[in-house]
This record gives structure tokens, C-alpha cells and sequence, in this order.
């Protein structure tokens, strides 16, 4: 189809009514052209200062790398302490804990079945060492008893209750009599 150049000129006229109607909505009902959208000043004073108080208030908290290395320290303490409950029931013998100010160490006793002291080193998971050091110098650890055991069965014979501090403290409890390791 051929049309002629008035012909598309009064389709032209036709639609510029529907297009600025089409704009006009578009807009929100406002008469801004394109150049003249954008954020106010107000918004982004609001935004600056939303962001200014997020930085005061959360930046403190994600750097603070002793709140992640004390979770970290009893994590591995209570797990520390329920592989030794679980190696004195596997192998029906004393497993004794010492807890120092910032170290647990395991040992083991040498004859099964019996109540004799603990002599020997109870390598821990993965090998290496019987002992777990505190991974800062601002993570200690306090204790009802400085060292206490599982029997054969895995038992304590009264209960344990461990605080590791230095970032946010973690409470970690060794109920009597069954031994049970857990955080409150």
C-alpha cells in the first residue's frame, strides 16, 4: 500500500495525542520530559545518612575477628570434649580432660577396664597433638574444674560447666552422670 505524504502527515497529527497520553502515564501524570527524572536531594541525603548509620553501627561487629575466633575455639572445645567421651565408651577406658586458661589436653588411660590414671596421650581426630591452644591471646577460658574424666561409660561424675570469653561468651556444659556435651 502506497500513501501519499499528506496522508501519513494527518496519521502523524492523529497519534501525537496518543503518544504524549502514553508519555504522560508513563510519568506518573507529570509533565517532565525525559531530561528531567533523576533522584532528589532529600532522597539522597536520606539514603547517605541510612548508609552512614549501618557503617557505625554493623562495621565494629564484622571486624571485630575475636567474636568469630572465640565462637571457633568452643566449637572446637565441645567437640573436643564429646570425641573424649566417645573414645572412653569405644575403648572402655578413663579419659581425662585438663582445661587450662587457654588449652584442653587429653589423655587416656593405659588398661582397659579399670579405673587406673590417665597416661597416655589421646591423639586427637586428623592426629598430631593431644592438646588444642587458644587461637588468640585475648580468648581464655574458664571452668568449674581445672580437670575432670569420663569412665568406661562415658560418664562424668559431677558436671562441668566451661565459658570461653574474649569475643561473645560461649557457654559449653558436660552434664553429670551421662556425660552429655552441649551448649545451653
Amino acid at each position: 500500500m502506497d500513501l501519499r505524504s499528506s496522508q501519513t502527515e494527518t496519521i502523524r497529527q492523529g497519534s501525537e495525542p496518543v503518544v504524549a497520553a502514553q508519555r504522560r502515564l508513563r510519568l506518573g501524570g507529570s509533565q517532565m520530559d525525559d531530561h528531567q527524572r533523576g533522584f532528589t536531594l532529600i532522597e539522597l541525603v536520606m539514603v547517605i545518612v541510612i548508609a552512614g548509620i549501618l557503617a557505625v553501627v554493623v562495621a565494629p561487629r564484622m571486624f571485630d575477628a575475636n567474636v568469630f575466633k572465640s565462637r571457633g575455639f568452643a566449637d572446637q572445645v565441645q567437640a573436643t570434649l564429646r570425641y573424649a567421651q566417645k573414645a572412653a565408651i569405644a575403648q572402655r577406658r578413663n579419659v581425662c580432660v585438663t582445661l587450662t586458661a587457654s588449652s584442653i589436653t587429653l589423655m587416656i588411660a593405659t588398661v582397659p577396664g579399670t579405673a587406673s590414671s590417665c597416661t597416655a596421650n589421646l591423639a586427637l581426630p586428623g592426629g598430631g597433638s593431644n592438646s588444642i591452644p587458644s587461637p588468640a591471646t585475648g580468648i581464655t577460658m574458664t571452668y568449674t574444674s581445672a580437670s575432670f574424666n569420663f569412665d568406661g561409660l562415658g560418664s562424668t561424675p559431677a558436671a562441668q560447666t566451661i565459658t570461653v570469653s574474649g569475643g561473645a561468651p560461649n557457654s559449653i556444659v558436660v552434664e553429670a552422670q551421662t556425660g552429655y556435651v552441649h551448649s545451653p
